[in-house]
């Protein structure tokens, strides 16, 4: 059976993620303290105990998920669980980068810090948003873009079928939402994220990123990984770094990796990290698909049961 790791991104953390995890693994309990040592604070005590307002902060936020992740992916390991290719949802692209041997643990988690930094100093809070559009095809949400004339905005992510992520200026961004209702769209939300990412408003972003990845030590990926930007399976370092540049200021095209997997006979998906955001895109890409999660005991539990039955 071939199985796929998908990993959640930015949205999916609550007060509470991984400790579970961490009170029942030794080893968990070390990727935590590599964490906290990368950053300089406690990022077990954040995650477990908040405050919501300090965890909900895209500096934060974002090391905070991934090393949740990261633990799910190693407890599933140690259970001889193994994928057959790793995918991430935005943020989660670095989850599936450090899984799949290509940049190390503790890289990753400097690397997440610093991309919440630059993205929230290129656009500052309030002056940026993003918006899901609920119940549009994507040629009618690309086309309301177009017609906006209040300012830059842009499909950011095309998630599943009927469900389109804008980001870019905050008028513009309200202007697509109004264009949405009255085009029919079932449902408009506004994103609680700090940054609008995945358009060229991440442009700076990705140039100071670029810079930061010149000294990062990049490894040939040992799991195929699906990369956000292209859509494609990447299968060296260089195509990986590259991709980690272009996926901040380009849309994510999770509807077509997720595609491109079942494609390559992956029929078993689970979501490794907190949340089952990425199992219900999943199941409305492909309602045959198989999705399971791992982010606590329980989880893990049923999903072993699962895998084995």
């Amino acid at each position: 059976m071939k199985i796929a790791f998908v990993f959640p991104g930015q949205g999916s953390q609550h007060v509470g993620m991984g400790k579970d995890l961490h009170e029942n693994f030794k080893e968990v309990r070390e990727i935590y303290r590599e964490a906290s040592d990368a950053l300089g604070y406690d990022i077990a005590e954040l995650s477990f105990n908040g405050p919501e307002e300090e965890l909900n902060k895209t500096v934060k936020t974002q090391p905070c998920i991934l090393t949740a992740s990261f633990a799910a992916f190693n407890v599933l390991s140690l259970k001889g669980v193994s994928p057959s290719c790793v995918a991430g949802h935005s943020l989660g692209e670095y989850s599936a980068i450090a899984a799949s041997g290509v940049i190390s643990f503790k890289d990753a988690v400097k690397l997440t810090e610093k991309r919440g930094q630059f993205m929230q100093e290129t656009v500052p809070e309030g002056k940026g948003i993003m918006a899901a559009i609920l119940g549009l095809e994507k040629e009618d949400v690309d086309n309301i873009c177009q017609s906006v004339s209040s300012g830059y905005v842009a499909p950011a992510n095309y998630n599943c079928p009927g469900q389109i992520v804008v980001a870019g200026e905050k008028t513009a961004v309200e202007e697509v939402i109004e264009l949405a209702k009255e085009a029919g769209a079932k449902r408009t939300v506004i994103l609680s994220v700090s940054a609008p990412s995945h358009c060229k408003l991440m442009t700076g972003a990705s140039d100071r990123l670029s810079k930061l990845l010149d000294d990062i030590k990049f490894h040939t990926p040992k799991i195929p990984l699906v990369n956000n930007a292209d859509a494609v399976f990447l299968n060296t370092q260089d195509e990986v770094k590259v991709s980690l540049i272009k996926q901040l200021n380009s849309p994510l095209l999770w509807e077509d990796s997720i595609r491109l997997m079942i494609k390559n006979d992956i029929k078993t998906f689970i979501e490794v990290g907190p949340g089952k955001i990425l199992s219900a895109l999943i199941k409305r890409i492909d309602k045959e698909a198989v999705t399971l999660n791992v982010e606590d005991t329980k989880s893990l539990t049923e999903t072993l049961n699962s895998l084995n039955s």
